[in-house]
């Protein structure tokens, strides 16, 4: 009789499976446990994590890790991702140039021109030229009102403010304007330039201000002008209020970086221009075979992107960027919002993007020098045994309803993988870049997060509005009612269902545009992958020769994607469903049951 446990390293979880086998080479599965994975994929950092699931695992059945007499290994192949701007254009704002404002605050309605007039110079101002009054949060809005109210005499058309007090002044002036607030830093405002302001009713969006066309008409720009400040109004569509100025000169700088060329090297060299979209980089991979390399053009967006990538996995793995292959890449269109710089309070503006997850090899993955450092620290044996899809599969077939021949997709943190046996027991697998956490990425760019974990949340929970304090509209449009009074902080706020309660999103998003984005996301990655990567292993790449499909891996967990996969996968009379691993672990725990199954088949 001897423990043996099998050890998955995934991109984001590992993942222990501890079994009692006997010497009629029988096995009893005893327990399992999982932990965030530390360190990248691969690498010697991953210890420490491998450590604690197997205390985990073991402290189940009242065992500690020094009875295990064996520790199996899954070759873990790391996946890095990262975002490369198919057209980045970025404006650089200088004391001759125009910018943007978009406060969530404003009051009065309709448009103005005029020039910037600051408060503390209202003694310069002349009668018969219009101004739009300008003043910092030293100015209260008593003494911002005042100063308006005595000087009827002067046009004064409009008011920008740097505190959120825009409503505070329009109640005490006498005069109806339109008034912008929040401009936090209008330390850095002109005084004396031309400027456009535009407040619109309640329920409506601004229309001059978004429109370059309408910008010109107001500011008398000329052509070159009106080109240049496209970003700015792209940036404030959808609005309902608008500030835009032009300094002298009115000159603007653009540094463009090229998106630049992917290089494939395998059957075939082909090479693709990241401006050409997601879908043609994807046949383009397609038509270059077995993929050996795959590298960017020097000195652009998607050659410095690449060389990131390399750069990031040799300071990891102490291999020469020589050794380090690119060997797949997913790539996924995708919107990114781009900082104006220079704009007094932070706007942006959409530009299209391309989303790529990269599949990292070296030459020698550091899974030999990971066994040893366990070895010596836990004083068993530690072998490096087997590769993740072929043990997936060996997991997957304990689901329940489940027999030969088979096809099983791996849903992970960073890779999809794809496995097919024959019933002759035969294993044909790929693995393909891609999967949770560019989904995570794709999310966190479109909504334009600050932080990747609620990013991580966002899609994993479904959503809710809370519309008073004792209902929620759910996502799907249902009405759900509680007993007891909603907290007061998640009023009118758009929030996530967690198993542990509601949880805020912090950023003013509509709800319906972050279910669009999430599921979008979700389409672009883990559909795409599945179609991809079942190609591969199908017999004569035809679906239709697949009949039985068991998704495992974290992302099948997921609450909305195996869903997703089904009715994908309609039109080929496919069976597609979670998968149960020992039916008693859901879709988790597939690779690390594979890997003490296989134990079984090297003893017979």
């Amino acid at each position: 009789m001897s423990y043996i446990a099998g050890v998955d390293i995934g991109n984001s979880t590992t993942e222990v499976c501890v079994g009692e086998v006997t010497g009629k080479g029988n096995v009893t599965f005893l327990s399992s446990a999982s932990c965030p994975t530390t360190g990248t994929k691969g690498t010697i950092e991953n210890v420490y994590s491998v450590k604690n699931a197997l205390r985990m695992a073991m402290s189940k059945i009242g065992r500690d890790t020094s009875d295990i007499d064996l520790v199996r290994l899954n070759e873990a192949a790391p996946v890095i991702g990262d975002t490369a701007m198919e057209t980045l254009t970025e404006t650089v704002i200088t004391d001759s140039s125009m910018i943007g404002h978009n406060p969530s605050t404003p009051a009065g309605a309709g448009q103005a021109v005029g020039e910037t007039l600051l408060i503390e110079n209202i003694s310069r101002a002349v009668q018969g030229t219009p101004y739009i009054l300008a003043a910092s949060s030293e100015h209260s809005y008593e003494e911002v009102a005042a100063v308006v109210n005595q000087h009827e005499e002067l046009d004064i058309v409009g008011i920008i403010l740097q505190a959120d007090e825009a409503v505070l002044v329009e109640n005490r002036i006498h005069r109806e304007i339109p008034i912008i607030d929040e401009v936090r830093r209008i330390d850095r405002l002109p005084d004396s330039v031309p400027a456009a302001i535009e407040v619109a009713l309640p329920g409506q969006t601004i229309r001059m201000l978004s429109n370059p066309y309408g910008i010109a008409t107001l500011l008398g720009l000329n052509a070159e002008e009106t080109r240049t400040i496209t970003p700015i109004a792209k940036s404030l569509i959808g609005n309902r209020s608008a500030v835009v100025l032009k300094t002298p000169g009115g000159n603007v700088h653009e540094n463009v970086l090229p998106a630049g060329e992917i290089y494939f090297y395998g059957d075939r060299n082909v090479t693709i221009s990241l401006d050409e979209g997601a879908d043609k980089i994807m046949a383009a991979a397609g038509s270059a075979g077995d993929i050996r390399d795959i590298s960017g053009q020097p000195d652009t967006n998607v050659g410095n992107m690449l060389s990131r990538i390399r750069t990031g996995m040799s300071e990891v793995d102490k291999s020469s960027e020589a050794d380090i292959r690119i060997t797949d890449i997913l790539a996924v269109d995708t919107l990114a919002p781009v900082l104006i710089s220079g704009a007094l309070a932070g706007e942006t503006c959409l530009e299209k993007a391309v989303g790529i997850a990269a599949m990292v090899k070296t030459q020698k993955l550091p899974m030999q020098e990971i066994a040893s450092r366990l070895t010596t620290e836990l004083g068993t044996e530690v072998k490096v045994a087997g590769v993740e899809a072929v043990m997936a599969s060996l997991g997957a077939l304990t689901t329940p309803g489940t027999q030969l021949p088979l096809a099983i997709l791996d849903m992970g943190g960073g890779s999809t993988d794809a496995a097919i046996i024959n019933r002759e027991g035969q294993v044909k697998m790929t693995h393909q870049a891609g999967a949770g956490e560019l989904v995570s990425m794709l999310i966190q760019t479109e909504l334009g997060l600050g932080e990747r974990r609620i990013a991580e949340e966002i899609k994993k929970y479904p959503l809710a509005k809370v519309e008073s304090l004792f209902h929620m509209r759910m996502e799907n449009g249902q009405m759900t009612f509680v007993d007891e009074s909603i907290d007061p902080r998640f009023f009118g706020r758009v929030v996530l269902l967690t198993e542990h309660g509601l949880v805020r999103i912090e950023e003013d998003i509509p709800m319906e545009k972050i279910v669009q984005v999430r599921r979008e996301a979700k389409r672009k990655v883990f559909v795409t992958n599945a179609f991809r990567a079942l190609r591969k292993v199908a017999p004569d790449h035809n679906l239709k020769n697949i009949s039985t499909v068991v998704l495992v891996g974290g992302s099948a967990e997921d609450f909305e994607i195996p869903e997703m996969l089904m009715e994908s996968f309609t039109d080929y009379r496919i069976v597609c469903g979670r998968g149960n691993i020992r039916g008693s672990e859901g879709p988790r725990n597939a690779v690390a049951t594979g890997l003490v199954l296989s134990y079984l088949g090297e003893m017979q």
